[in-house]
Formats: structure tokens, sequence, C-alpha cells
């Protein structure tokens, strides 16, 4: 059964930091692509970052550029995401998703699985 589960999300001050989990249950880990994306309140979902299958990534060309790093630990089936320098417009729920052996772009019709998402909250 697939299943992925994020973790780490919490309230936070501006300039503060968080790393956020996901945790895959999949066939094949190592075989999929893992994605970040975000959704704010009265906002659509966006693509945050990705990690592919083979080691490269892919960062959203917004603000988040150079605040936030992806990566992946395949001997613990997981994918991170750290975020620093956060800001009060970073607040939303955080989803990490799967796409085998996927390019790792941004556009959401791309990942197959999803999670339930966890809730980050940024405060001034």
């Amino acid at each position: 059964q697939v299943q992925l589960v994020e973790s780490g999300g919490e309230l936070v001050q501006a300039g503060g930091s968080l790393r956020l989990s996901c945790a895959a249950s999949l066939p094949t880990f190592s075989s999929f692509t893992m994605g970040w994306f975000r959704q704010a309140p009265g906002k659509e979902r966006e693509f945050v970052a990705s990690i592919r299958w083979s080691g490269g990534t892919t960062y959203s060309q917004n603000s988040m550029k150079g605040r936030f790093t992806i990566s992946r630990d395949n001997a613990k089936n997981t994918v991170y995401l750290q975020m620093n320098s956060l800001k009060p417009a970073d607040t939303a729920v955080y989803y990490c998703a799967a796409d085998y052996r996927g390019p790792g772009a941004g556009q959401i019709v791309l990942y197959d699985y999803w999670g339930q998402g966890t809730q980050v909250t940024v405060s001034s």
C-alpha cells in the first residue's frame, strides 16, 4: 500500500527554520522522483522543489529559491525539505508527492501519489 506521511510542520517565528520530512511507503523508493508542494489559504497549490530518482534537483523560480533545500535518504525512504529564513508568506500546508522515474517538473498532474500535508505557520 502506497503511503506518504509528512511531518515537521509547526508554528515558527519569521526568520526561523524548519525541516519537513516525508516518510514514503513505495514499491521502490529510490526509483521515484519526489516533490514538495504547498498551498496557502485562498491560493492554488504550488510547486516548491523536487529531487529526481537519479539525484538531480529542481526548485521553483520564486522567493523560495535559495532558502529551501530538498534532499533524500534512500536508506530511510524519506525526503526532506529544509526551510530557512522563513517568512509569513511561507505559511501553508506542505505536501510531498511521488512520481515514478519522473523528470522532476513542477506540474501537479505529473505526480501520482500524495501525502495529507503538514501545516507550517510563520508568525511575524
